[in-house]
């Protein structure tokens, strides 16, 4: 399955640190890591939040095995392409584990520093 997830320019560095292969951990006011189903959806994030206070914002594609996927449910959080995945934090490990390939940044957003 192709996920989607917007990030910032800090979650970015820190998966790079781990050569594009994982998520970083969750920090303790971050219950949920939130995969997103569609590039659009993954878009406006990355566009609308992440590039709040003049930061960038990418777009990260990944693929994760689907029978593994299927133990989440599909979470529609708003129009109807806004779907996401709602993964424990303490199951990101296990999710990281399930992630085929690299981690690939699809766009940029934001002003130019």
């Amino acid at each position: 399955m192709i996920l989607y997830r917007p990030v910032g320019e800090a979650e970015l560095k820190l998966i790079a640190d781990s050569g594009y292969r994982k998520f970083p951990p969750r920090l303790p006011e971050q219950p949920i890591f939130y995969p997103v189903l569609n590039e659009k959806y993954a878009t406006e994030i990355a566009e609308k939040w992440n590039t709040a206070d003049g930061n960038k914002g990418f777009v990260t594609r990944f693929e994760v095995d689907d029978v593994f996927c299927e133990k989440y449910q599909v979470q529609t959080v708003g129009r109807s392409y806004h779907q996401e995945f709602w993964v424990p934090a303490e199951e990101l490990d296990e999710f990281n584990s399930h992630i085929i390939g690299v981690i690939e940044i699809i766009a940029e957003y934001g002003a130019e520093r």
